[in-house]
């Protein structure tokens, strides 16, 4: 039985290419009540947890801080998540918790039937556990991502991946690891958005890069978010890689241009080359803990 149930051949044809929606049968799975929450909470690994807390304005993203968790029980996390303001992030689950490997199998093995020709590789099969009215702020990931609601409702804006949203500058900075997935945001361009209302049994996929954000309804939100690479992806990557290294170390300008190219090829070479000599320094930006979960009142938050 399909995971998806409305896969067509033009959504096949157009899927990791076109921002597309989708419905899906996920959220009616046992593994995502709140037993089934609690159980992933207590096995996923402790130290590789993300706990997060932001403020409300959708501009000001520099006020998403990182916490810990500590020794909390997989209940009180999840209490956490429904009486508080917190994002719980489980990256990798399907590298952690065999359910959750098995999980990522049978998504990838319904999208290869469907998609002709697609061939992924670096799956990340994420869990999102977070709180009413939390969001994400405006960003983009350098990866293919599909974003699966399976409780609660979010809306989620997608923008051009082109000027004003996001310029190839902007994505150099980011492929080069020396500025945050997260930028500046101008609530204008949600004029120029496609907006999604996702509710258990939605998902949806945009185009590699493409900026988005994402604010949850008034409850508890549970979803799966899963980003992925293809070859087409993966060059894409290195071509914008090379393009910083080139406009930073000759003072070039280049142009990114997608495709198996012979000059992207040639730009594949030059940052396989880069990489392998590390002549690119990442910047490197790792929030320090600045608050911790109270395991009495799991929806108040500590100083770290």
């Amino acid at each position: 039985m399909s995971i998806i149930k409305d896969w067509t051949p033009e959504k096949g044809r157009a899927f990791t290419r076109e921002n597309l929606a989708f419905e899906h049968g996920l959220h009616e799975r046992p593994m995502f009540d709140d037993a089934g929450l609690e159980q992933l909470l207590d096995t996923y690994p402790r130290e590789k947890l993300g706990v997060f807390t932001m403020g409300e304005d959708p501009k000001a993203w520099t006020t998403w801080r990182r916490g810990r968790a500590d020794n909390l029980s997989g209940g009180q996390l999840l209490e956490a998540a429904k009486s508080g303001r917190i994002w719980l992030n489980l990256r990798h689950t399907n590298e952690y918790l065999e359910p959750y490997r098995q999980l990522e199998a049978e998504i990838f093995a319904e999208k290869h039937a469907h998609a002709p020709g697609l061939k992924t590789f670096k799956r990340d099969l994420g869990m999102l556990i977070s709180s009413a009215n939390a969001q994400v702020f405006y960003h983009l990931d350098v990866s293919l991502v599909t974003l699966w609601q399976l409780r609660g409702q979010k809306q989620v804006w997608v923008y051009p991946v082109e000027e004003p949203y996001v310029g190839e500058q902007d994505l150099e900075r980011i492929v080069l690891r020396e500025t945050a997935e997260q930028f500046a945001f101008d609530p204008a361009w949600d004029a120029g958005a496609e907006s999604h209302i996702l509710t258990p049994g939605k998902m949806v996929t945009w185009k590699q890069n493409a900026p988005h954000r994402i604010e949850n309804g008034p409850m508890l939100n549970v979803s799966l978010s899963i980003e992925f690479m293809t070859p087409q992806a993966l060059m894409r990557a290195n071509v914008i890689y090379a393009n910083g290294l080139m406009r930073r170390r000759l003072g070039a300008q280049p142009k990114l241009v997608d495709g198996f190219t012979p000059g992207n090829i040639g730009k594949l070479a030059v940052a396989r080359g880069a990489k392998a000599l590390n002549l690119q320094k990442p910047n490197e930006r790792v929030l320090p803990p600045t608050f911790r979960l109270d395991a009495g009142r799991p929806g108040l938050l500590l100083p770290a």
